[in-house]
């Protein structure tokens, strides 16, 4: 799927431009004006870091909502909350995010991986480059929008653990990714690790993609098995395409 909303519109909140997946029966993405809507016809255990729906939860969708750069909330997560009693999601059963980034220039991809489909779904901007370990301006506890927001969905079943290794392998993808396009802190200029917004949603159905039992259960989602080489190729690949669809360029960071 790539960049799906590319060089589409969405004309109103309640016309949204839908993508559907070719391997996952039933999930489905949609744009609408101000929010990505990834929507999976089973319920998932998911790991997120996101403002509403976070932690360890169980829910059946997550929505990358846009906001202006200048966003500033004493409760981003009431405001979620909000706007999904508005747009009429369920708010109990779903993932909410903030993002800054141009919705059409999110990055789809997917694929099958020892009997798991895995679908991913990145909107990424890196105006707020930061690198992890690095000495650096500090704020007091606050909200501000994701830059980098990666939703990774999987039909398949994974141990609580590898559920953990598979949040493991995509920070590792991501900081790959940002790495081999030269994506630099702002205030060092040394190679970024991700910026100072990130957020990301992990979530396993449990079955099948066809909704029947998975023939086999994941233990680990680390590099060296099938499932967590997936999920890093897709966590580079949709990263990478998000920061090129919206033109970042090798001319642009130097």
């Amino acid at each position: 799927m790539a960049t799906p909303f590319l060089h589409t519109d969405s004309e109103s909140e309640g016309l949204p431009v839908l993508s559907s997946s070719r391997r996952w029966p039933g999930m489905t993405i949609s744009r609408y004006e101000r929010h990505l809507l990834l929507k999976s016809p089973h319920m998932l255990d998911t790991i997120s870091s996101s403002i509403h729906g976070g932690g360890m939860s169980r829910l059946d969708r997550a929505v990358n909502i846009y906001v202006d750069r200048h966003y500033d909330s004493n409760d981003p997560a009431r405001d979620i909350h909000q706007l999904l009693k508005k747009w009429g999601h369920p708010a109990h059963q779903t993932a909410g995010l903030l993002t800054a980034v141009r919705l059409e220039h999110a990055s789809i991809v997917e694929e099958e991986a020892d009997g798991a489909v895995l679908l991913c779904c990145t909107t990424a901007g890196v105006s707020n480059g930061a690198r992890a370990g690095s000495t650096r301006t500090v704020f007091n506890a606050g909200y501000t929008p994701g830059t980098i927001n990666i939703m990774l969905f999987i039909a398949g079943k994974l141990t609580p653990f590898a559920l953990v290794n598979a949040l493991q392998t995509a920070v590792e993808a991501k900081v790959a990714a940002l790495q081999d396009l030269g994506v630099r802190d702002a205030e060092n200029g040394r190679s970024a690790t991700g910026t100072t917004t990130d957020a990301i949603v992990i979530g396993t159905s449990g079955l099948a993609a066809d909704g029947t039992e998975a023939r086999l259960t994941h233990a680990y989602a680390g590099t060296a098995t099938r499932l967590g080489d997936s999920i890093g190729r897709l966590v580079y690949q949709s990263v990478t395409e998000s920061l090129c669809a919206s033109g970042y360029t090798a001319e642009r960071r130097q």
